[in-house]
């Protein structure tokens, strides 16, 4: 217990998982299951922060962190919602498990969406039926939006949002596909909700509109929190941050905590870190690379990289229609680290790796004789 690190007494403990195994057999108290799922992780990097500035940093193995969570309320309270499985999501008919990675399929119905804007505009039937194709090649769920949230857009009236999602939500309700409503927008909510949607995913973290709580509370159903910072006109113009992980976590589990005092179970909620809302390259990469530490936030995690600036950054500029590799690498880049969403354009290409993934973990979890 010597080498056990001594946690400052007023310091805020973050636990993220790390040295990822294969399998957990003949490891009994050397490795543990991250959030139920498919990823098992014999180490953690534990940090310590005071006032948000990290004061400690170590690598610590399972089997010390073990013994450091009977000596710590504070590493016991994190460990427990990193190990704890995620509650399935009920969506209407369907039930989306939790314990591996699910895709929710991306379906804006937009003028000016970065990548698909237009695409999906004025044809609902042939709206739908994209939807429904999606579903066909393995989405879990349909992410249909009305106003795009890409960096120097627009606000859009309620009522053209409304217009838009509408219809198409209605028409799809019947098929029994589980369909999230990716909008900031309380009147929204109520509209796309009431026509058949199963989630709400807010890209403000229920901050825009100020009934917005009080919809999601009332509504019973799965909502995504999503970190910004800044608005759609101007995040991108000089994002500021002075520990990108540690503030994008204390920001969200803020936001859990609002979400409970206005009578919203964790159970229901689910935390994207918003790549690219208000984010730089490099905090971006922070945020991709420390990705398992908001399992301590004891949620599942969403992830949307796909197509995004980032991939274009790092690969020559490749425009959004070249971003089709990175956008897979990102996904499975988000598998590895078990997050449990995955939000993306490009469906059979990433359910095509995620199978692909699983058959590799399919064989690695199978006692051989």
């Amino acid at each position: 217990m010597s080498n056990l690190p001594a946690l400052p007494a007023d310091a805020r403990i973050y636990l993220r998982p790390t040295a990822f195994v294969d399998a957990p057999f003949g490891l009994d108290g050397q490795v543990l299951r991250l959030a139920g799922g498919l990823v098992w992780f014999s180490a953690v990097e534990l940090i310590a922060a005071i006032g948000g500035k990290r004061v400690l940093q170590a690598l610590i193995p399972v089997a010390d962190l073990l013994i450091l969570s009977e000596r710590d309320d504070r590493v016991a309270s994190v460990l427990h919602r990193l190990t704890a499985p995620r509650a399935a999501l009920q969506m209407g008919e369907r039930t989306i498990r939790l314990d591996q990675p699910q895709v929710m399929a991306i379906l804006n119905v937009t003028p000016d969406s970065f990548s698909d804007g237009g695409k999906h505009l004025g044809d609902t039937p042939a709206i739908i039926a994209a939807a429904i194709d999606m579903a066909s090649q393995g989405a879990a769920m349909i992410d249909i939006g009305g106003e795009s949230t890409r960096p120097g857009a627009t606000d859009v009236w309620e009522g053209d949002e409304i217009a838009r999602i509408e219809p198409v939500i209605r028409g799809l309700a019947p098929s029994g596909i589980a369909i999230s409503l990716d909008t900031r927008k309380a009147a929204v909510m109520e509209a796309g909700l009431a026509a058949g949607g199963h989630l709400i995913n807010d890209v403000s973290g229920l901050t825009y509109d100020k009934r917005a709580m009080a919809v999601a509370s009332a509504a019973n159903c799965p909502i995504a929190l999503m970190h910004y910072q800044g608005a759609p006109q101007n995040m991108q113009t000089a994002p500021q941050y002075d520990d990108a992980l540690i503030e994008v976590y204390d920001w969200l589990d803020a936001r859990i905590a609002a979400c409970e005092a206005a009578g919203i179970d964790r159970a229901r909620l689910i935390v994207d870190p918003g790549i690219g809302f208000g984010k730089n390259l490099r905090h971006n990469l922070a945020l991709l690379n420390g990705l398992s530490l908001f399992h301590g936030l004891g949620c599942p995690i969403l992830l949307g990289a796909s197509r995004k600036r980032i991939i274009g950054a790092l690969s020559n500029e490749a425009p959004v229609e070249q971003r089709l590799g990175g956008s897979v690498a990102l996904a499975m880049f988000g598998a590895m680290q078990g997050a449990q969403l995955l939000r993306v354009h490009d469906v059979p290409e990433t359910v095509q790796a995620l199978r692909v993934w699983r058959g590799l973990r399919d064989e690695a979890l199978t006692p051989q004789c």
